[in-house]
């Protein structure tokens, strides 16, 4: 995230609430990175084992169910009619069984019958007594058929289940293979999810106070004129900031209606390597190029203030941050320094002589000095006014101010890559 996107936030913000940001701004400079609260953190290294590892377990688990699929199938095959399995083969024995128990009642049941009729077509005592027993065995071997086939049936029944039992328990085995692999690939996406995340962390530049950026310049510019601003960016760390950078920005407000100036100021950089006055670029920043350890250079801003514009106040925004080669960076805290913008003055009547001040190279402030206290750099702010007409802008603005600085500890920039923008 560019630095002048959170900048341009915390002034939108300042300006719709003013009030509630005033409140809060304290807050904002007690809040920590969780970067800085959290120590027990893995490392980048740690988290792409994980994932590593992650990947590992996932990929044996596609195997593992392509694997218990195949068997799943071929168990079903000797599940068929015919089949190989124990169950199979059981069921398939006990639906013969039941065959030929139905057959042999059908048998039984029709003998039953046919002894019944020589029963009942016997003509003396002797033959009816003969086809009496005839009868009695026949209706004995029909119990027994019936009995058998009810046993053949039952077996059936139990067979079938019992394959049936053996389908189920393969497919719950394919089943818990496959949550395993869903379970592998969501501990996957949970690794690479976790890695992206501390990859995209390691991307941000934390404030590094040892690296700063301070403002100074006048404090009242006149319509029609432009004055002279310079930021100071030093390296006070110990190291190389191979490629330092710079946004800013500026911002205003109108004593009477209260709204923006940002139409009326025109902002301009250069630098001694670089002394053809530039627009700042929204989006590329302003590059300061590499700087040593305990060294500074010298960014000058040139602000010009339309003649059409109000009276009113403003702000000029200012941060700094360094990119090294070995992947470190750190961001300054943010440079405000407010300003009068004077309306321009009127033309004086014919036999009279104009009077007033129109100089803008007054003294200047410096950028690190909290909202209502003391920089450690430079001398106090003062973003309060009393009276009536310009508290409202005065307000905005130090709630601009209070958020830039109280929430300062917070700010961070993307580390710029190869081929791509911060």
């Amino acid at each position: 995230m560019k630095i002048r996107r959170i900048l341009a936030t915390a002034v939108a913000a300042a300006v719709t609430t003013p009030v509630v940001l005033l409140s809060a701004a304290p807050a904002f400079a007690d809040t920590k990175p969780a970067a800085q609260t959290q120590n027990q953190k893995p490392t980048i290294e740690q988290l792409k084992l994980a994932v590593a590892a992650a990947q590992k377990t996932y990929d044996a688990s596609v195997i593992a169910e392509s694997e218990a699929q195949k068997t799943f199938e071929a168990l079903l095959k000797t599940l068929e009619p015919g089949g190989t399995h124990p169950t199979a083969i059981a069921y398939d024995a006990a639906v013969k069984a039941a065959e030929k128990a139905a057959e042999d009642k059908t048998k039984a049941d029709q003998a039953v019958v046919d002894a019944q009729a020589k029963l009942d077509a016997a003509a003396t005592d002797e033959e009816k007594a003969a086809a009496q027993l005839v009868l009695d065995e026949a209706k004995a071997t029909a119990q027994t058929a019936a009995t058998a086939k009810v046993t053949a049936d039952a077996t059936v029944v139990r067979t079938r289940g019992a394959v049936s039992d053996a389908r189920v328990a393969g497919s719950q085995e394919l089943a818990k293979v496959q949550k395993a692999k869903e379970d592998a690939r969501k501990a996957l996406d949970e690794a690479r999810k976790a890695l992206a995340d501390a990859e995209e962390g390691a991307d941000e530049c934390l404030e590094d106070r040892a690296f700063t950026a301070v403002l100074t310049g006048p404090k009242k510019v006149v319509a029609g004129t432009s004055a002279d601003y310079t930021l100071k960016v030093t390296n006070g760390t110990k190291k190389v900031a191979d490629e330092a950078i710079v946004d800013a920005f500026v911002t205003g407000f109108d004593n009477k209606t209260f709204g923006p100036l940002d139409k009326y100021l025109d902002l301009k950089w250069s630098t001694a390597a670089s002394p053809k006055w530039q627009s700042v670029d929204e989006s590329e920043g302003i590059d300061l190029g590499t700087l040593k350890p305990g060294t500074r250079t010298d960014l000058r801003f040139r602000l010009t203030v339309d003649a059409k514009a109000p009276a009113g106040q403003g702000l000029l925004f200012a941060i700094s941050a360094y990119y090294n080669a070995d992947d470190s960076c750190g961001v300054s805290a943010p440079a405000v320094f407010e300003f009068d913008v004077a309306a321009k003055p009127k033309k004086p009547a014919p036999g009279t002589s104009g009077g007033g001040n129109t100089n803008t190279t007054g003294q200047g402030g410096t950028s690190t000095t909290p909202v209502n206290g003391t920089g450690t750099t430079g001398t106090t702010g003062s973003l309060a006014r009393t009276g009536s007409n310009d508290a409202v802008p005065q307000i905005a603005l130090t709630g601009a101010a209070a958020v830039a600085l109280g929430a300062g500890a917070m700010f961070v920039v993307r580390r710029r890559k190869a081929g791509s923008q911060a």
